[in-house]
């Protein structure tokens, strides 16, 4: 079921959206090579605790046997890592990588989530187009997060940009309907038909997160129960926001 939010919950969106964005914010301005994949966990857990919030990610679990819950703040993924890759104090960044970090921040009952992609140091031409076609394809989706328009139309405008550009989605993991759970209805596949599945009403907040591979889209899910690798190991990349449907154009909750 889908939830419409009140004045009163999109206010409490906003406000945990906002600690979101500033922990990126942070993240962006600390991320180099040398730094481990925990320190940068460890900056943002402070950060989100600063605020007021909590860390979501932190004790997940997936009901699935013999698969512990997620230890961290941070999911960081480098290079050809998809999603969820867990942050550890051995994994390095290193000049050069495309390092994904994806987030959810929990306060006053509600979640904001958001990802993003970070080029470290100086990086291939081909990943710089990669970050910037898996951002890109968040803002081709969103021009139809409209009132009247059905899911299925951001969904097929996401998939059409990335396969324009000569990149694949993967079609395992999607976005989401979010606000007191981290994952709500609606799902938001990154592909699929124009002109189907529920219509948009004001009052919905969607995750919408692009998760974009430079190669074909098989994955690959290593033995910790959690990190998505390509199979083909070429890069991945991944862009994420929480929005706001309102009566007009969609509001982006984990932007300053």
């Amino acid at each position: 079921m889908v939830t419409i939010k009140s004045k009163k919950e999109i206010e409490l969106m906003r406000e945990v959206c906002k600690v979101v964005a500033i922990v990126y914010q942070e993240l962006e301005k600390v991320i180099k090579p040398g730094m481990s994949t925990w320190e940068l966990d460890k900056i943002a857990e402070q950060k989100m605790k600063a605020l007021g919030a909590i860390p979501a990610e932190k004790g997940y679990d997936i009901g699935i046997k013999g698969v512990p819950p997620f230890p961290a703040t941070l999911c960081v993924s480098i290079n050809d890592e998809v999603i969820h890759g867990i942050p550890s104090k051995n994994r390095i960044i290193k000049d050069g990588d495309i390092v994904s970090v994806d987030t959810v921040a929990l306060k006053n009952g509600f979640n904001g989530d958001a990802a993003r992609t970070f080029i470290v140091g100086k990086a291939s031409k081909e990943a710089e187009r990669l970050v910037q076609v898996t951002k890109q394809a968040f803002f081709e989706g969103i021009k139809y997060a409209k009132p009247g328009n059905r899911i299925g139309d951001v969904c097929h405008a996401i998939g059409e940009y990335v396969h324009s550009q000569g990149y694949s989605v993967i079609k395992e993991f999607q976005g989401h309907g979010i606000g007191r759970q981290m994952h709500e209805d609606p799902g938001i596949p990154n592909y699929g038909k124009a002109g189907r599945g529920i219509r948009l009403e004001p009052g919905m907040t969607l995750a919408v997160e692009p998760m974009v591979i430079a190669g074909n889209p098989n994955i690959l899910e290593l033995d910790d129960g959690w990190t998505v690798v390509t199979e083909d190991g070429s890069l991945a990349a991944h862009y994420e926001n929480t929005i706001l449907i309102t009566e007009k154009e969609p509001e982006i909750l984990t932007i300053l």
